[in-house]
């Protein structure tokens, strides 16, 4: 253990485990053998910490965070499996995140930059882009893709094997059992369903005029004209000549374990 790490009496770190300088582990923290935590990384009080997680630079683990636990699925047997977290994340009160499991690549990855609020879920084999926000208590189910700048809003919900595309937006309470394309904004409808594409968030990440109404045409294409999803991927094939966020969206259909939400 670094000696310029900040420990508090009451903590417990596993021998074996590595932390970085600056690193601050808040009373009654446990961390595990097979823990290791970059620089600058803050652990809140009652956190508890299971290897073998990587814990990158810059991360703030509020309260109660139980991080890097045994996945979630009778299927496990207590092989080797992994949690990998990246740099500048921040994990409010009651935050849980598994590792994987053997027979679904055995790693979770989170990236960096992410905000997961209060009593978020991440469960195994789960892949977090950057830039995320996921609001209170909304839950990722196994083996959910995440791409970059995805906001899920409180109390949603992601079927497993499921993919969410760059900059979706996901609305309260909805639970969404299918693949979400790039863009597109989900909202609660019993399942969600989608409802437009993500205007306002692509205008704050620097998204012009002419991106965001190709991005808005490949959306009508895709769910407004009532074409078949094949007839409507020869459409977008002609129109991602001459935009590369519709060439985005068109590559992710289709790619998944699960149907495109439609």
């Amino acid at each position: 253990m670094n000696t310029n790490a900040s420990v508090h009496p009451t903590a417990f770190v596993e021998p074996g485990a590595r932390l970085g300088d600056g690193v601050v582990v808040g009373a009654f923290v446990y961390i595990g053998a097979e823990v290791e935590v970059g620089d600058g990384t803050v652990f809140g009080p009652h956190c508890v910490v299971h290897g073998p997680t990587t814990i990158g630079r810059n991360n703030r683990f509020y309260a109660q965070c139980a991080i890097g636990g045994d996945p979630q699925d009778k299927k496990f047997a207590g092989e080797r499996t992994a949690l990998q977290i990246g740099d500048d994340n921040v994990f409010r009160e009651f935050v849980t995140v598994n590792r994987g499991t053997g027979n679904g690549g055995g790693v979770t990855r989170i990236g960096n930059g992410n905000w997961l609020l209060a009593y978020t879920h991440v469960a195994h084999d789960c892949q977090v882009g950057n830039g995320c926000v996921f609001s209170n208590n909304s839950t990722l189910a196994g083996h959910v893709v995440v791409e970059d700048q995805v906001i899920m809003s409180g109390f949603s919900g992601i079927h497993q094997f499921c993919r969410i595309g760059a900059h979706a937006f996901i609305g309260m309470g909805a639970l969404v059992n299918g693949d979400v394309p790039p863009f597109v904004m989900v909202a609660q409808d019993g399942y969600g369903r989608p409802r437009g594409i993500n205007s306002e968030g692509l205008k704050r990440r620097g998204f012009d005029a002419d991106r965001i109404s190709a991005i808005k045409r490949a959306y009508r294409t895709l769910y407004v004209s009532g074409a078949p999803l094949d007839e409507a991927r020869a459409k977008l094939e002609d129109m991602a000549a001459d935009s590369p966020d519709v060439r985005a969206l068109l590559d992710f259909i289709g790619n998944g374990d699960r149907p495109l939400l439609r």
